[in-house]
């Protein structure tokens, strides 16, 4: 139930975004963004899923690097499918593809559930990092367009809603956390000795297992490539497929960048980015002078073909995996007596 709450919430936002652009609009811009759709060339979308597949790939084989410390080499095939299907996952419920994919690997290759979810954890802490540095070099190299929308769209907000809060309420929200951090502390002091704590300190200490293998890794450099590659793949998606329309041809990489890094912010924001993708790739474009109704339509483009993409493979993977795996014994891993 708090899943199914979580997901009709988010899935709610970003109905609620596809509302907000569209209630509004006129006949004409209405027809201007089936235009703009109709007009598109599709058939240059091909190599955008192409280099799309190969960055999904490279994920699956840069999650490999991590586990290799802790003495664990599985098959690239099933890891990439099992990424595969976490996408997949998190078209329904965001986040819940990170753990359907370290299910998955547990599995097939008998990798102790706790240990894959640290290094799970390493890998989107590397990609968060990744994602950051690229938001600061876009907002620096481009601050002139992208600092005035960066400020408008987030800071001010930001800054509103918390000039907004007065002295009372902020001093209760402070004694709120205060409390809350006394009670979690008595709490964890009342269950670290039982039965429920040793299996709690069991499974923290295998995630921490697999956070500390990045440190313990003899290919960083191979690491950090890939981590690279993985980003410059999705960048040139996002190049590729301004090709699709005319009006977004003569964009160059700077805009490439711009939304990318923002629609990223979407794409985390609501299940598989639905609504927001499309309302913050619009806001972007338009700060290049593309047109609003043009702008929109783009992002619906963009997003459907990642999201196609994914529903395909997702599926295909899901049916090989079992195929796949057919001579593999079924039964989940264990590790010092803890069954996954």
């Amino acid at each position: 139930m708090p899943k199914f709450l979580k997901f009709i919430c988010f899935l709610a936002i970003g109905l609620g975004l596809v509302w907000l652009v569209t209630h509004n609009l006129t006949d004409k811009e209405k027809d201007d963004i089936f235009s703009s759709l109709e007009h598109a060339n599709y058939w240059l979308l091909i190599p955008v899923i192409i280099v799309g597949i190969a960055s999904h790939w490279y994920r699956a084989v840069r999650w490999k690097l991590i586990m290799e410390p802790m003495g664990y080499h599985p098959s690239t095939l099933n890891t990439f499918f099992a990424v595969m299907v976490g996408y997949l996952a998190n078209l329904a419920v965001p986040r819940l593809g990170e753990v359907t994919r370290c299910g998955i690997v547990a599995r097939y290759e008998k990798i102790p559930v706790d240990k894959l979810v640290g290094t799970m954890i390493a890998e989107r802490a590397v990609d968060m990092l990744l994602l950051l540095i690229l938001m600061v070099i876009t907002v620096v190299i481009q601050i002139d367009v992208i600092g005035g929308l960066f400020v408008a769209e987030i800071w001010h907000p930001i800054e509103n809603k918390l000039g907004g809060a007065g002295s009372s309420r902020s001093l209760i929200i402070v004694g709120a956390l205060i409390i809350l951090i006394l009670i979690s502390y008595i709490g964890f002091r009342l269950i670290s000795r039982s039965k429920i704590g040793i299996k709690i300190r069991a499974l923290a200490h295998g995630v921490w297992d697999g956070i500390r293998s990045i440190g313990q890794m003899e290919k960083k450099g191979w690491f950090i490539f890939y981590s690279i590659l993985i980003w410059a793949m999705y960048f040139a998606m996002m190049y590729l497929g301004f090709y699709c329309m005319e009006e977004t041809r003569y964009l160059g990489l700077k805009a490439a960048l711009a939304v990318l890094i923002i629609g990223s912010v979407g794409m985390i924001v609501t299940p598989g980015g639905t609504g927001a993708y499309q309302f913050l790739v619009q806001r972007t474009l338009m700060v290049y002078g593309v047109l609003d109704t043009t702008a929109y339509a783009f992002g619906w483009i963009v997003w459907s073909a990642q999201t196609l993409l994914v529903l395909v493979v997702g599926v295909a993977s899901l049916i090989a995996l079992p195929l796949l795996n057919k001579e593999r014994v079924k039964t989940p891993a264990t590790d010092a007596g803890q069954t996954v």
